[in-house]
Formats: structure tokens, C-alpha cells, sequence
């Protein structure tokens, strides 16, 4: 899953700043959740400080994607009457938003858990949590790879 994620910065990196941020935030949350998924059952304390931080990076992330970039992104392809953009991102848009509610309500299971968090059910939740977080990555790519092409498509012609 890293991998891809900086596969996908250095191909979007410099498109814009908020791209840029949101893009590093991923990176973050990646780093974030491989460290929680590959520790080990004693390694969880109370108060669970990974957790939290996993859970905050999630937070954070989701919610830019949700009231910054997809925003912008959809502006963009009205304003350049984008019609095969607009039409991808009313086609991926409500799987992402699903993907959303799964990780919204991860967040709030663990966000602020505590002691007592069920180690074996959380690593199950999360891993479940981790591979919708890769087929949102693919989507995302896909809707700023065709967004982005087709722009600059335009831009160079006029």
C-alpha cells in the first residue's frame, strides 16, 4: 500500500498545494496504519496513543478529501465543462463516500477507546478498514488522473 502511495505522489505531486498536503497525508496515514496493523498484541497500552493517532490521520484525511479536494476537483471539470470527469466522479463518488462512513465509524469505535480496546477485534477491523483504504487510494487516483489529463489538455491547446 506505500508503494502505491508514493507512486501516486510523484506522479500528482505539484499539481496544486492542496493536492500536494492531501497526498502527504495519505502518506502519513499509511505509515500511521502499517505501524498499529503490524504490532504486536502487548505493544497496545492504555491509553492507546497509536491507535489515537492512527484514528486522528484518518480523520483528517477523509475529511479533506471530502469538503476540499473532491470539491475542487468537481469545480474544475464544471468550469472546463468536463463531462467525462463529471461523469467518473458521480460514478466513483459514492463509493468513496462508503468507504468514508466505514472509516468515520472505525473512528469513532476507537478514536478515543481507551483502555479496553479488544486487540484481536480491532487488528480485524482494521485490516477489513485497510483494504477499503486502498480501493479509495485506486479511486481517488483515478478521478484526479482523469481530472488532471484532461485539464492540462486543455490549458495546452489554448
Amino acid at each position: 500500500m506505500l508503494d502505491s502511495c508514493t507512486t501516486a505522489q510523484e506522479r500528482w505531486g505539484g499539481v496544486n498545494q492542496l493536492i500536494d498536503r492531501w497526498l502527504a497525508e495519505r502518506k502519513q496515514l499509511v505509515f500511521e496504519y502499517s505501524a498499529l496493523s503490524s504490532r504486536e498484541p502487548s505493544m497496545a497500552a492504555a491509553p492507546d496513543r497509536d491507535l489515537e493517532s492512527f484514528c486522528d490521520v484518518l480523520v483528517d484525511y477523509v475529511s479533506a478529501g471530502h469538503f476540499e479536494i473532491y470539491e475542487q476537483l468537481i469545480r474544475e471539470a464544471e468550469d472546463f465543462k468536463d463531462e467525462r470527469g463529471l461523469d467518473l466522479a458521480r460514478q466513483v463518488y459514492p463509493r468513496i463516500e462508503t468507504i468514508t462512513e466505514s472509516a468515520v465509524a472505525f473512528n469513532d469505535q476507537y478514536g478515543e477507546a481507551g483502555a479496553g480496546v479488544d486487540e484481536e477485534t480491532m487488528q480485524s477491523r482494521l485490516k477489513m478498514l485497510g483494504a477499503l483504504l486502498h480501493e479509495r487510494f485506486e479511486l481517488e487516483d483515478c478521478l484526479i488522473e482523469v481530472l488532471h489529463n484532461a485539464h492540462q489538455d486543455m490549458l495546452s491547446t489554448t
